[in-house]
């Protein structure tokens, strides 16, 4: 009898409960309000927003405030001074750092022990769980998983608070027992040198029997390049004959995909999406042959949305889970036990389905083009670009696009910075293609191209091989969970990459 099959024996009481979430979503969330309320109260931010007088959601949402990391900044930096019942009950040690805001290079995330266990470790659990109901078949542990991490950042700790990447923070108080299936080596997973990291965990996992991937994809493929290089192999599986699933999240998985087919052949090998940030872990892909993802309801975390086309206003309709519409575009806000209240996490979704609750991930409150009124989102970027590949044989490595307010010309358009891996033969048919699949996904950004009146054809430029690498390690920001900003108003960070691409060819 396999490892596998003994192991999955395991994750079968919580198959079980996770078939509940087609009809009794709802209850869930409302039993998860009450659970964190219950605790909030015992803390400063609970007391001064009358927790001990919140009974049901319409109190929630009367006595708490939504905020933003600026609201909730000033809590958090005592609660990393060493203060306790400040947002959560007791003390809390570990602090997730994510990408910063206006005002700050870095946001700290607290992660408390609740949250580790009741968000951060059950999401996985579950993902896996999802997995061997979909592939009876696997035989995932009868190997090692590789999990690309991040590292610590002891310049930022203070004491009796420590920094670090969300993965490493999981790395670091994993169960030992789940080191006997995983690699690299805790020392090697933690590095904060990705160059150095990258090399070590080629030549520690060439030999060792992978059968599992979990990361984020355009770190991970950066991680299997070496490894195939290392190796001297054409594909994968010639490597790590028994590879079956990479579990992905934090970037879209689409530009990618291609180039991990190409990377690995072997008719058995499944990818598997989950939500996971630092704010907390919340979705997996419950179906391989479906793109959506399962919200997952009955962790310590509390789900609000705000319909985008309500987000500027100044009070817009905020409504709880069982008060979403399908194919509406939402900003997430979240409630959960390491300390954040009705925290708007920057993500926006859609969802696909209300039973079960499934949704798929559009892009970024702040990740968006709206310079001429077209409001081009992340999901029509990823698919716009999707389509232009397939028809081209293209293959897109990274890309960010901002907006040429008006040039000498007076002429307004998109700008694209695109690192192909695999050029297409004609990049003004690229462009065409792209632009045409934009306004077919997106009727304002149809209107506003109408007769090239408000905006222009979008431009591409080509980028350099490793350029946004490149820009990345500049910034100090090369590996862990760091991410290329996709689409943005501000034309700060294109300008930068520019500027780059352009001092490289002189």
């Amino acid at each position: 009898m396999s490892l596998t099959s003994i192991a999955s024996h395991v994750f079968k009481p919580r198959q079980k409960a996770l078939e509940k979430y087609v009809s009794e979503g709802e209850n869930m969330q409302r039993g998860v309000l009450r659970r964190l309320i219950d605790n909030g109260r015992r803390t400063e931010y609970g007391v001064q927003h009358l927790l001990k007088q919140t009974e049901g959601y319409e109190d929630f949402t009367r006595n708490i405030p939504v905020n933003t990391y600026e609201e909730l900044k000033g809590y958090i930096d005592r609660m990393r001074h060493g203060e306790a019942d400040v947002l959560w009950p007791g003390t809390v040690k570990w602090y997730a750092k994510s990408s910063g805001t206006t005002n700050d290079k870095s946001k700290f995330i607290p992660v408390s022990m609740d949250g580790l266990h009741n968000i951060h470790y059950k999401g996985p659990f579950d993902t896996v769980a999802l997995y061997l109901m979909n592939n009876p078949k696997s035989r995932i542990f009868d190997g090692k998983a590789l999990i690309l991490g991040g590292s610590h950042s002891p310049n930022y700790n203070l004491p009796g608070s420590l920094v670090g990447d969300l993965s490493a923070i999981l790395i670091e108080n994993i169960n030992p027992m789940a080191n006997l299936f995983r690699v690299p080596s805790k020392k090697t997973a933690l590095l904060s040198d990705f160059e150095v990291k990258r090399e070590k965990i080629a030549h520690e996992c060439l030999n060792k029997n992978v059968t599992n991937l979990s990361g984020v994809p355009s770190w991970m493929l950066s991680v299997l390049v070496k490894v195939m290089e290392v190796s001297g192999k054409k594909h994968l599986e010639e490597v790590w004959p028994n590879i079956e699933v990479f579990f992905h999240g934090g970037i879209a998985f689409t530009p990618y995909r291609k180039q991990y087919e190409q990377l690995i052949t072997s008719p058995n090998m499944h990818y598997m999406e989950t939500y996971n940030a630092s704010e907390g872990f919340f979705g997996n892909q419950s179906r391989l042959d479906d793109k959506s993802m399962l919200l997952m309801l009955d962790y310590d975390v509390f789900y609000e949305f705000i319909p985008m086309d309500e987000f500027d206003k100044q009070n817009p309709n905020i409504v709880p889970l069982w008060g979403v519409e399908t194919n509406r575009n939402y900003a997430m806000v979240i409630t959960t036990s390491c300390g954040l209240w009705r925290y708007m996490i920057g993500d926006t979704v859609m969802f696909t389905s209300k039973n079960p609750y499934k949704f798929v991930i559009t892009g970024r409150t702040k990740y968006f083009i709206n310079a001429f009124g077209e409001e081009l989102i992340m999901d029509n970027a990823e698919k716009g670009l999707e389509y232009a590949c397939e028809k081209t044989g293209a293959q897109v490595s990274e890309y960010t696009a901002a907006p040429v307010y008006m040039d000498s010309h007076a002429k307004c358009r998109h700008q694209w910075l695109i690192e192909f891996s695999k050029e297409p033969e004609s990049l003004d048919e690229f462009a065409d293609l792209l632009d045409k699949r934009l306004q077919q996904l997106n009727s304002d950004y149809e209107a506003k191209r109408s007769h090239d009146i408000t905006l222009q054809h979008l431009e591409i430029v080509k980028a350099r091989k490793n350029l946004f690498n490149d820009w990345l390690k500049d910034k100090g920001k090369l590996g862990g969970q760091h991410k290329i900003p996709r689409l943005s108003n501000s034309r700060k960070n294109i300008d930068e990459l520019l500027e780059m691409n352009s001092s490289a060819e002189e």
